[in-house]
């Protein structure tokens, strides 16, 4: 039913910001003790989450497509998956969760969708209908949502140009020459 552990905050918050371990961050994880802003922390990681999950997508998908997308990157390279796990493993984990996913990810959803990056649309099941963008402008978008790490992972591979942000401070980006490239490019990261 559940898995539990005592892990230091310090270790959690880069984790669940940088991926390194890719661990704790695709998993949900109820903190004890909180003296960080945990909650925070976590909308960097769970918008990271869907990010990914929308460049491995095709344009039109379902709503449980979107968590199980979202759901399988923690156990991507996981050999375990090849052998010893149960291959509905994923499915079974959102199917069985699947309001937590939702009430998760709807203010992410619902940011996305007035950024024009999606289209959901409700049909006559609980599940909704979404369609995305995949423009060039939308996946240099969601690759800027990724973290850090990652980023710099594929910077490395594809290529990285300077650009002054918002705040005139200068930050690598990623060269993306097309959404199957940044997409493969991510996968190969993870």
């Amino acid at each position: 039913m559940l898995k539990y552990g005592i892990v230091g905050m310090h270790d959690l918050v880069q984790d669940m910001l940088n991926w390194e371990r890719f661990y704790l961050s695709g998993r949900y994880v109820h903190i004890l003790v909180d003296n960080l802003d945990i909650a925070n922390t976590n909308s960097v990681n769970l918008r990271a989450a869907l990010s990914a999950a929308l460049l491995l997508l095709p344009p039109k998908f379902t709503q449980e497509d979107l968590f199980a997308k979202i759901c399988s990157l923690s156990y991507m390279g996981d050999l375990r998956m090849l052998f010893a796990e149960d291959k509905n493993k994923v499915k079974k984990i959102v199917q069985g969760q699947f309001d937590l996913f939702h009430s998760m990810y709807k203010p992410f959803l619902q940011e996305y969708e007035a950024k024009d990056f999606l289209r959901v649309s409700a049909s006559g099941t609980d599940q909704a209908n979404i369609s995305q963008d995949c423009g060039l402008p939308v996946t240099c978008s969601l690759v800027s949502s990724l973290p850090p790490a990652i980023r710099s992972q594929m910077g490395m591979k594809l290529g990285e140009k300077k650009r002054i942000n918002e705040y005139g401070r200068a930050i690598n980006e990623v060269i993306i020459g097309s959404r199957e490239e940044a997409a493969k490019c991510m996968q190969k990261v993870l």
